[in-house]
């Protein structure tokens, strides 16, 4: 590999949804293997580009598998704003990416529109449901056992784990190199370049999507930092639970395969991956008193996964300006619901 010198450069700033003014020729780099990475790589392989996805460990291993799959923008959006409005338009477009990604992976994904309902004070609801209406999440008066709740029709799941398998072997079949378990230590050269344990690699240009670890690998980003979240789950009946429930900071949803997934808890505890029996706890308190069904029964299954927390409020999507880096990272609890709209993004602003 040839070495090149960095040059000097002004501060670097997000531009926003910027548009390359010059393609690439030469091949794209990846960092990240998840659900964004992946789904970048994918819509990037579609326009033709030649996409090399690094990752630390295997695909979609890290936040995309520990995710419930919940696509609520009305649980997770109070307040209008860019980052709401592009939410609904990614929740829009899911069944389309849906159909679409399975028809070139051959496999099936779990998806279902199934809506949500939200339990809480009702002033409160009618504030937020107010608010929501203007940036397109819509909603209705509800009653959930007697208490004032609002029904989100729009609302969806899906397996986040299915969507990254299909995801990566659409990839393959378009051509995309996947290189598992080689984290990519620093992009070089403003993203001509990328040195990873086996060398140095260049490229076109560099695409960081490695969630709470993306900000050590290019100067002047966003801090980002992992925020752990526990989930339990039990094995039930198909058909169990329906639509989505929330209350707060609790939810439930069911699979179709019969996992009923309850969540969440929010830690700053670094990258501690070990289990924190009384968080497990926490939450069947919780689930059991959003719906008493569940009775006294322990979780079939409990883990933890690390969100990509960022600094500022919404996720960096866009290009570092002067550079050939561009950024998809810090979607915090949302990078499943946003993927879609996300890579579109990404894909747009290399062509």
């Amino acid at each position: 590999m040839r070495d090149r010198k960095r040059s000097s450069r002004s501060p670097r700033r997000w531009t926003g949804f910027s548009i390359c003014e010059t393609p690439y020729d030469e091949g794209l780099i990846v960092a990240g293997a998840g659900i964004i990475g992946l789904s970048c790589a994918w819509r990037l392989s579609q326009k033709g580009h030649r996409v090399t996805v690094f990752d630390a460990g295997r695909a979609g291993a890290e936040a995309s598998w520990a995710g419930a799959g919940m696509l609520a923008p009305g649980g997770e959006y109070e307040e209008g704003g860019e980052i709401a409005r592009m939410a609904v338009e990614s929740l829009r477009r899911y069944p389309e990416f849906v159909r679409e990604l399975e028809a070139e992976s051959g496999l099936g994904i779990d998806f279902r529109q199934c809506g949500a309902i939200e339990a809480g004070d009702e002033e409160e609801l009618t504030r937020r449901a107010a608010e929501q209406a203007a940036v397109g999440i819509g909603s209705s008066p509800f009653s959930y056992r007697g208490r004032t709740a609002r029904f989100y029709s729009d609302d969806a799941v899906v397996d986040p784990r299915h969507v990254t398998k299909a995801l990566a072997v659409a990839c393959a079949k378009r051509g995309v190199v996947l290189r598992e378990n080689e984290a990519i230590a620093r992009v070089l050269d403003d993203g001509r370049a990328v040195q990873t344990a086996s060398g140095t690699h260049e490229g076109a240009g560099v695409l960081i999507a490695a969630g709470a670890w993306s900000s050590a690998l290019f100067p002047g980003l966003r801090r980002t930092m992992p925020v752990r979240g526990h989930l339990i789950a039990w094995r039930k009946q198909k058909g169990f639970l329906e639509p989505i429930l929330r209350d707060r900071k609790t939810y439930l949803l069911q699979r179709s395969s019969g996992w009923l997934i309850a969540g969440s808890t929010t830690e700053h505890a670094e990258f501690d991956r070990n289990i924190d029996e009384d968080a497990v706890e926490d939450i069947r308190r919780r689930a059991v008193a959003l719906l008493p069904e569940l009775g006294g029964d322990p979780p079939d299954e409990r883990w933890n996964g690390f969100r990509p927390g960022i600094e500022g409020d919404a996720p960096a999507i866009g290009r570092v300006e002067g550079t050939r880096v561009w950024m998809a990272f810090g979607h915090y609890r949302n990078g499943i619901l946003l993927a879609p709209a996300t890579a579109d993004r990404i894909a747009a602003s290399v062509s």
